[in-house]
């Protein structure tokens, strides 16, 4: 079973930045899909953004799209999410997960434990 373990959150001010990690366990981080998700308090879990096996494609939320990038390191087993221009309604905890390219509520680990994003105004 592969371990997923975010990291990088923390308190920002609005319009700063940070850099989510996301590592994985195991062997098989390059063969899978991965996407960043989010989930606020007292909203359900959104997803983020996404990224394909090869890291040659990808897609965003509407909310975050030309603020965060989404990136990977096949070779570190690490999924990464630039976040940039944050804002507060951005305020959540951040987990990453293994997804279906095309249907991203599609996943294939268990949750982590996400890392905190608070965002000040």
């Amino acid at each position: 079973q592969v371990q997923l373990v975010e990291s990088g959150g923390g308190l920002v001010q609005a319009g700063g930045s940070l850099r989510l990690s996301c590592a994985a366990s195991g062997r098989t981080f390059s063969s899978y899909d991965m996407g960043w998700f989010r989930q606020a308090p007292g909203k359900e879990r959104e997803f983020v953004a996404a990224i394909s096996w090869g890291g040659d494609s990808t897609y965003y939320a509407d909310s975050v799209k030309g603020r965060f990038t989404i990136s990977r390191e096949n070779a570190k087993n690490t999924l990464y999410l630039q976040m940039n221009s944050l804002k507060p309604e951005d305020t959540a905890v951040y987990y990453c997960n293994a997804v279906d390219y095309s249907d991203p509520s599609v996943n294939f680990h268990s949750w982590g434990q996400g890392t905190q994003v608070t965002v000040s105004s």
